[in-house]
């Protein structure tokens, strides 16, 4: 007698996101940061050679960069 092969039984298979719901919230926080530091670098009036242009909206740049390494990295 012949045999009747049966179908293979699919499992379910869990997808499992790369990124988790903190690290997408510590993305946009960190999108956000970068955003301000632009918008500090704007201005309006005042000294071209003004600390805030200079020296404070570059670092929250760089800030809201590394805090954006962080929110990938972060397991």
């Amino acid at each position: 007698m012949a045999e009747k092969k049966s179908a293979p039984v699919k499992q379910e298979q869990k997808v499992e996101m790369v990124f988790n719901k903190k690290n997408y919230q510590l993305l946009i926080i960190s999108i956000s940061i970068v955003a301000l530091g632009f918008i500090l670098m704007i201005g309006k009036e005042g000294d071209i050679y003004d600390t805030r242009r200079t020296l404070i909206a570059p670092m929250t740049v760089l800030f809201g960069f590394a805090f954006g390494v962080y929110a990938i990295l972060k397991k």
